[in-house]
């Protein structure tokens, strides 16, 4: 954006919002909003709607979610939640996800002063992510509030999930990478074809929405699911057990030597790289510790080299919303094993940054729309819908 991004910043505290104003200001951006609670809020906004929304979660007379889904069926407005994290919090965090949110920022119950007075909070990167966020898109894969599961939970949430949606968490925001070359050689040739398919699938910023919204229009009998979204840990347990409870596939947050079958989701546990492994005939999945990996552990790019060397031909590819590239030479190793390779198209993406790159990269066959991508992908797994 060529302009300054403006923020609305909506919080009980007085004292965040002027710490956390200063900290926005001091990067170029516009502070136009400050609000103590969402009916407070409502009226400056609809006066002058700003580019970026921050909303805490635990405010009185309407809590975030609730003002959350109100701004995303009235006026959809890319929004950061910035709130407290607890253990309780993580069901109000996906459902802030999918209720619309691209960005999460923890504030902390202890050391609060130090977290609102440190640049490198997250909040900044949250922000500007989100400025490019396609809420359009985002706000076509809302399901309706009587849809939310355990709607009401308690307060007190925030992440950085792909965010963040894009995992905007501290750790993934480190300038610390490695080219980790264990992982990410692309070791030559995948086994022959077997009766076994394995699907792939990262994403990051928007990954949330649209992970729920595949996997509803996909039937139980899809190949095994790898997945990997950017997320913090503790976060891809809540987003497991939803996803679980939301669809008829079997989710579950991986764990070592968790094996790949028909009809089962397994998603890469925040902290922590997946990959790929076969096991005699069968694919198992392996956990592991390591350094980032495009800023991200665990790492589109780690579990598509590994799918790349254990599956080859047998898998299907796909790279949906995000920011970054990470994903893009995975998938370009997927493709050159023999495997079919997806992106996500630019009109139903969140963020068209890892979709973009890996079509600019040759990685993706194809871009698909989001609406289209079961049929597609249950036609490429040679399995019929």
């Amino acid at each position: 954006m060529t302009n300054s991004i403006r923020v609305a910043l909506i919080d009980d505290s007085a004292v965040v919002r002027k710490h956390l104003a200063a900290l926005l200001e001091k990067a170029g951006m516009k502070v136009t909003i400050t609000a103590s609670d969402p009916l407070f809020a409502w009226p400056k906004l609809e006066a002058d709607w700003p580019d970026v929304v921050v909303l805490d979660v635990e405010m009185p007379r309407m809590d975030g979610l609730s003002f959350l889904r109100q701004i995303m069926s009235s006026h959809p407005l890319p929004v950061v939640m910035c709130s407290t994290l607890t253990e309780a919090g993580c069901q109000t965090t996906m459902e802030a996800m999918s209720a619309g949110a691209v960005g999460f920022v923890t504030k902390p119950k202890l050391g609060l002063r130090d977290f609102l007075e440190d640049e490198g909070n997250g909040l900044v990167a949250a922000v500007r992510s989100a400025a490019r966020a396609n809420v359009q898109a985002a706000s076509r894969l809302i399901r309706p509030v009587g849809a939310e599961l355990g709607a009401g939970a308690g307060a007190g949430a925030g992440a950085g999930a792909g965010a963040g949606g894009q995992a905007l968490s501290r750790s993934a925001l480190a300038p610390r990478q490695s080219s980790m070359p264990g992982l990410l050689a692309a070791p030559p040739g995948a086994m022959a074809i077997t009766t076994d398919r394995v699907i792939a699938i990262g994403s990051s910023t928007g990954g949330v929405q649209t992970i729920e919204s595949l996997l509803a229009n996909l039937p139980r009998t899809a190949p095994g699911i790898v997945l990997v979204q950017h997320m913090p840990e503790r976060f891809t347990s809540a987003f497991a057990s939803r996803l679980n409870q939301m669809t008829e596939f079997e989710v579950l947050e991986a764990k070592d030597g968790d094996r790949v079958i028909n009809g089962r989701v397994l998603i890469a546990p925040g902290g922590r790289h997946m990959q790929l492994k076969r096991s005699g005939a069968q694919y198992v999945v392996e956990i592991r510790d390591g350094p980032l990996v495009n800023h991200h552990r665990p790492s589109v790019d780690v579990l598509f080299r590994s799918v790349a060397h254990c599956a080859g031909k047998n898998a299907v590819g796909i790279v949906l919303t995000g920011m970054g590239d990470d994903g893009a030479r995975g998938l370009l190793a997927m493709r050159q094993s023999g495997a079919r390779t997806l992106a996500q198209d630019e009109s139903s993406s969140v963020v068209y940054g890892m979709p973009r790159v890996a079509m600019e990269m040759g990685a993706a066959e194809r871009s698909v729309a989001l609406q289209n991508m079961p049929q597609v992908l249950m036609e490429l797994s040679a399995v019929s819908v």
